[in-house]
């Protein structure tokens, strides 16, 4: 008779149990979250998009002296108050939120594969706004002229962000959307919240599916990676509730079901493709093991002290998986690639414009 083979669950790591990983911690010390596919150090151009928390990135990698990459920096003449007004600073690419994979897809077939421009905008007091982006400029443009060559500028700036990287970090943040309903372009923002009017006939809301956004998030990574093939993907899922919803159900429901769409699909992906890695950052602040600590009174704004947490275990699960990378950082800090760094101002978001409706 053979010897008998152990149960799998023999010898598993401590993160494996729950009562060894979670309950017998305290919530601040729940650890190994996270077993990174891939290094991020300070020798590596990082780019970010995405969601509003997607800028939380980009201040922390610059704050401990990594390369993040500013591909469109703010023209000199402006003040840092005023560069942030105009939406620089915040993205690697002046794109404003990008806060789906059909938004990313979209922006993507611009810039590296050549598609049609859309020749739509809108306007309000007499001033015009691009429907990809209508909050980039605070007062709109001067006229159409002038929102072209700023969508030209953003453009250029995503195809060398694209070319020069090492990693792109995108941060999912939403299911819903607004498109018009024969060239099924899709807006940042609803017609007729920010900018434009809204016609029925025209526009109509989607709430994406896991396939579709699995779907617009392959093709994405597809161009990403033809445009630069060592580009890394790392996915995060935004753990800020919805604003409002247009699904008909109630917003904390309608919240519930878009973060789990967007978490299943980045799970499905990195599982699926070498190059993508998720990290749990939506876990870190929702998940009820933190008992809420991460929120404002307001249950839906992230406070700074949970931010710092999400950015601490970031750093400490690379640190675990690729030692090397806390002796690179002694060598000092190399900091972002050209731009000013990101402020600690509050963060720019466009889905908070629908609170003004409620």
């Amino acid at each position: 008779m053979s010897e008998q083979t152990p149960n799998p669950y023999v010898g598993l790591p401590e993160r494996a149990f729950w009562k060894r990983a979670v309950a017998a911690h305290n919530p601040l010390e729940i650890s190994q979250l996270w077993q990174p596919k891939f290094p991020i150090g300070r020798r590596h151009r990082v780019i970010t998009a995405g969601s509003c928390f997607a800028q939380h990135f980009s201040r922390a990698l610059v704050a401990r002296g990594y390369r993040w990459l500013d591909a469109e920096p703010a023209p000199k003449l402006l003040s840092e108050t005023q560069a942030r007004d105009y939406n620089y600073g915040i993205f690697s690419c002046r794109t404003g939120n990008i806060y789906t994979a059909r938004m990313l897809r979209q922006w993507l077939s611009y810039a590296l594969e050549e598609a049609p421009l859309p020749v739509e905008h809108w306007e309000k007091a007499g001033r015009f706004y691009d429907p990809l982006r209508p909050g980039i400029e605070p007062d709109g443009f001067v006229d159409l002229a002038d929102l072209q060559g700023a969508r030209g500028a953003v453009l250029a700036a995503l195809r060398r962000a694209v070319s020069e990287a090492d990693v792109f970090v995108f941060t999912m943040g939403l299911t819903e959307c607004w498109r018009h309903r024969e060239s099924e372009l899709e807006y940042a923002m609803c017609p007729g919240t920010l900018a434009g009017e809204f016609d029925p006939d025209q526009h109509e809301f989607v709430n994406q599916s896991f396939v579709g956004i699995h779907r617009d998030m392959r093709a994405a990574i597809k161009m990403l990676r033809q445009a630069n093939p060592k580009l890394k993907v790392l996915l995060t899922v935004s753990p800020v509730p919805l604003t409002a919803t247009a699904s008909g159900q109630h917003v904390l429901t309608a919240t519930s079901h878009s973060k789990s769409v967007l978490r299943a699909v980045a799970g499905e992906l990195a599982a699926e493709l070498a190059q993508v890695d998720y990290f749990p950052s939506y876990e870190i602040i929702t998940h009820p093991a933190y008992r809420g600590m991460f929120y404002a009174p307001n249950q839906r704004s992230v406070v700074p002290q949970g931010v710092n947490h999400v950015m601490e275990s970031f750093f400490a699960c690379q640190n675990a998986a690729f030692p090397w990378l806390q002796r690179q950082g002694k060598g000092g800090r190399q900091g972002q690639d050209k731009g000013a760094a990101p402020s600690a101002r509050a963060l720019q978001c466009d889905e908070e414009f629908l609170d003004a409706f409620g």
